[in-house]
């Protein structure tokens, strides 16, 4: 099979390569997925550039997130499954190869019905962007009523974030953003007001909004760089949900979080326990099922040019999800 791969850490056009691999054949318990796209993510290139953790393997197949049908069976799984159109989470995770190749073997839970009517380029968002986002925001506790803050509320995260908040009830959505362009795609999905931090004073912004009450919770993708807004925007024991970081270290108002008993929560999408990981399955099936679930597609590229679509995510210029198509 024909597949993209990296033997060393390093800058994508320099480590990234295609070359023809052995085709998998799925184990006991394992199906064996023709794939039609692979998903893109931050941490897919973050850990290829070796910024996150060093390469493990001697060959690396990237990517977690994909999509496509089931051609092939293992001993366990039923003949039932061949043919079934899936989208799949964790597939590079603790494992040498992911989905940018042209087939994957992998458990059989790693692969989860595909509704006709969802394409295989938005089950390529699913398993990192869209399952993230449903765990936050069940983390976050949302509820009627609760005024949320959602940094980054077009990215690949925060997009999704939006919906499930206001699926779960959550009246006032306060989305940050960087541009126009983003600020149109967060109200799209749902969000009830947006700023612009790079123009606008998120504290006060949010205060005025929430007459001086500050929101309920956060849903931060990146703690280093806003720990520091925290105190302008939190109400006292409100919450902190933090899904990512842009540095391994930063300084966080303590005193704040301690006097006012904040609680600051960390998710890791790749280790959610077995009932947490059931809770975001069955919310992404509730959203695709009803037709509601909207996805950004921002950037495409064929397996041959990899390169250009790591490159794409770095320089984070696209809005919306980046995804190559094996096919």
């Amino acid at each position: 099979m024909r597949a993209a791969f990296y033997e060393r850490n390093g800058p994508a056009r320099e480590v990234l390569k295609l070359g023809e691999f052995d085709t998998p054949r799925p184990g006991p318990g394992e199906v064996r997925v023709k794939l039609a796209t692979s998903g893109v993510n931050p941490s897919d290139v973050k850990a290829r550039s070796g910024s996150t953790r060093k390469i493990a393997y001697p060959r690396v197949i990237p990517h977690s997130d994909g999509a496509g049908e089931i051609d092939m069976v293992g001993d366990g799984v039923s003949s039932s499954r061949l043919g079934e159109r899936v989208w799949l989470w964790n597939a590079q995770w603790a494992r040498a190869f992911g989905t940018c190749a042209e087939y994957v073997a992998l458990p059989s839970q790693q692969a989860v019905r595909l509704p006709a009517n969802t394409s295989f380029e938005v089950g390529a968002c699913l398993g990192i962007p869209a399952m993230t986002a449903c765990h936050a925001i069940a983390v976050s506790g949302a509820t009627p009523g609760m005024a949320l803050l959602i940094s980054g509320g077009a990215g690949a995260v925060g997009h999704h974030a939006v919906q499930f908040a206001k699926a779960a009830g959550a009246t006032v959505i306060i989305a940050t953003t960087s541009s126009p362009q983003k600020a149109d795609a967060a109200r799209a999905a749902g969000a009830d007001h947006t700023i612009d931090y790079k123009r606008e004073n998120v504290g006060e912004r949010v205060m005025a909004i929430t007459g001086n009450k500050g929101v309920d919770a956060i849903v931060e993708l990146d703690i280093a760089a806003n720990a520091k807004l925290v105190p302008q925007v939190l109400r006292p024991r409100g919450r902190v949900v933090v899904y990512g970081t842009g540095a391994a270290d930063a300084a966080v108002p303590l005193f704040f979080f301690l006097r006012n008993a904040i609680t600051l929560k960390f998710i890791y999408v790749y280790e959610l326990d077995a009932t947490e990981r059931a809770a975001a399955l069955a919310g992404i099936e509730r959203a695709i099922s009803a037709g509601t679930l909207i996805t950004n597609i921002g950037a495409t590229f064929p397996l041959a040019d990899i390169a250009a679509a790591h490159e794409a995510v770095e320089q984070g210029k696209v809005l919306g999800n980046v995804v190559v198509n094996i096919r």
